[in-house]
């Protein structure tokens, strides 16, 4: 403080001491109001080091807002650009939201592709010509996509294959291929093979019709089934099989009335296989009742008449009396009789035994004449190719003398063979017994045991062995049939049957064998008609009604094939 006085200051001058005060009291503000002394704040004392970074930092401002500052526009940046198409949508865009909205009432539609810019696939790329990064445009392509993919399975289940084809294209162009459109593709490609297939199988059957075969695995009928089972709206040959099975119906009408029961039967059976409810079939079946009862008492007592001629000696010869004219009466009424068929066989062996005797009376005229005859019935029996072989040998015989031929005791003369044919002889004998055991009895034609041994028996007719194995070849016929039998191998049964009644004609144990065959197929039938094979099952009742016509089962095989059940 000043301590010069003022001149124009009249009082006395008195003198002022300095002092410190209170110290004590120095930072309570009341003492310093009491002191009269002005209020001070007093900072805290901080080092020079913390006074220079002060002063650097008021000079520069706050350093850290510029990094936070860039890496906020940033991050804004980003999320505009990420969120574009929704702020896009955000916008007003009423000509694109317009074709996005026609795009989807298209696909629920089924509008699906076209050429006139309504469907679904041109709007909906129409709004991605607009804006290529559009969501809802490229979702909405791949629905169409699926789309297209669904109704191409649906148009290969409905036969559909062009259609199916088109749409599978275009699904694989919206969806760029995939598991789903391979399979697709694969499966449309094997319906076109098949179509191929169908085609050549229509053209088959017609080829079938126009020659007039009609049954069969290769008949009109068997075709056109196999086209419809491949494809079954095909209506060429829905309308090929009506063709067959009038034919059909035609035909069994026709056999009727010309007594042929055997071929109306298979007519008859053959049309309900293919056409169960044919309108023809209750009159054909009612006429064939018919005709078979009227037919069937002519055919009894043919038979009986044949087998009475046959006891009483009459066995052929001049005249409608004798065993061979009856049985041939009937087999004209039923050509598959077995039991005629049998007959026949009798009559044969039973002029084979006369043409024998006549052989031992030295009649080699009558004798040859016995055997032509059987021949014509029997030409492959095993008794009457010995019997001829006996002939032949009888006749290279030198003559007897008078006296030898009236003595009982005297040996008969046979021919003399020369080395060379007593060693052919043997080798053929072998080769007849090895073609045997190889089941080779009647086939090759030259290498059967059946031929091999009848060239043995031209040579040497009295050969014992060649005679024994070829009266021997209807027993082994017999053994190979039962293993084919249990075996299935019912059609190589059928072979073995014909052959035995070729080898041994009016063996009574035929009638057995043919009962067990006809079984057989008739087992065979129930488990196709169980399968709803109804060709299978119509031609096995066909082999059965040929072996047994009179079988217990028919009746009932044939309506349930009849009937489809």
């Amino acid at each position: 403080m000043s301590t010069r006085r003022d001149p124009h200051d009249n009082r006395p001058h008195l003198r002022n001491e300095p002092t410190l005060g209170d110290l004590d009291r120095v930072d309570d503000p009341r003492a310093r109001a009491a002191d009269g002394l002005p209020e001070v704040t007093v900072e805290p004392r901080r080092s020079r080091h913390a006074r220079a970074s002060s002063m650097r930092s008021s000079r520069r401002g706050p350093g850290w807002l510029v990094p936070v500052l860039l890496l906020l526009v940033v991050v804004m940046v980003g999320a505009l650009w990420l969120s574009q198409n929704r702020l896009r949508g955000m916008l007003p865009r009423t000509d694109l939201n317009t074709v996005l909205e026609q795009a989807q009432q298209a696909l629920k539609d089924g509008r699906l592709d076209g050429q006139d810019g309504t469907s679904a696939r041109e709007l909906f790329q129409q709004a991605l010509a607009q804006e290529p990064d559009n969501d809802r445009a490229r979702d909405g392509l791949r629905q169409v996509g699926q789309a297209e993919l669904s109704g191409a399975d649906a148009a290969l289940q409905a036969g559909k294959l062009a259609q199916a084809q088109q749409q599978a294209a275009v699904a694989r162009e919206l969806l760029g291929g995939g598991s789903d459109v391979d399979r697709l593709d694969t499966l449309i490609s094997r319906a076109q093979a098949a179509q191929v297939q169908t085609v050549d199988l229509v053209d088959q059957a017609q080829q079938a019709l126009a020659a007039g075969k009609l049954d069969g695995p290769q008949g009109a009928g068997a075709l056109y089934q196999r086209v419809l089972q491949a494809d079954p709206g095909n209506a060429v040959a829905t309308h090929g099989l009506d063709l067959v099975g009038s034919a059909l119906a035609v035909q069994a009408h026709d056999a009727l009335e010309s007594g042929d029961q055997a071929k109306a039967s298979a007519s008859i059976e053959q049309l309900a296989a293919l056409q169960p409810n044919n309108g023809a079939l209750p009159a054909l079946r009612a006429l064939q009742a018919q005709s078979r009862q009227q037919q069937d008492g002519a055919l009894q007592a043919a038979l009986k008449q044949g087998q009475d001629a046959l006891r009483a000696g009459r066995i052929a010869g001049d005249g409608d009396d004798t065993a061979l004219a009856h049985f041939k009466a009937a087999l004209a009424l039923d050509p598959d009789n077995a039991s005629a068929k049998s007959g026949l066989g009798d009559v044969a062996q039973a002029l084979t035994v006369q043409a024998n005797a006549a052989i031992d009376a030295g009649d080699r005229e009558h004798a040859t004449s016995l055997l032509d005859a059987a021949a014509q019935l029997a030409p492959k029996s095993a008794d009457l190719a010995a019997a001829r072989a006996r002939l032949r040998s009888k006749a290279a015989s030198p003559p007897r003398s008078a006296a030898a031929d009236q003595s009982e005791d005297a040996p008969v003369t046979t021919a003399v063979l020369s080395p060379e044919q007593s060693i052919a002889v043997a080798q053929l004998v072998q080769r007849a017994q090895l073609a045997t055991r190889n089941g080779n009895i009647m086939m090759p034609p030259g290498d059967s045991a059946y031929d091999l041994y009848r060239s043995a028996l031209a040579i040497d007719g009295n050969n014992v062995a060649a005679a024994q194995g070829l009266q021997g070849l209807a027993g082994e016929v017999a053994r190979q049939f039962r293993q084919a039998l249990t075996a299935g191998k019912l059609a190589q049964a059928d072979d073995m049957l014909i052959d035995l009644a070729e080898l041994a004609p009016g063996d009574p144990a035929q009638g057995g064998l043919n009962n067990q065959l006809a079984s057989a197929w008739l087992d065979r039938a129930e488990q196709q008609l169980g399968s709803g094979d109804r060709i299978g099952a119509g031609q096995s009742l066909a082999h059965a009604r040929k072996l047994a016509p009179n079988h217990p089962r028919l009746l009932d095989l044939s309506a349930r094939l009849q009937g489809g059940h």
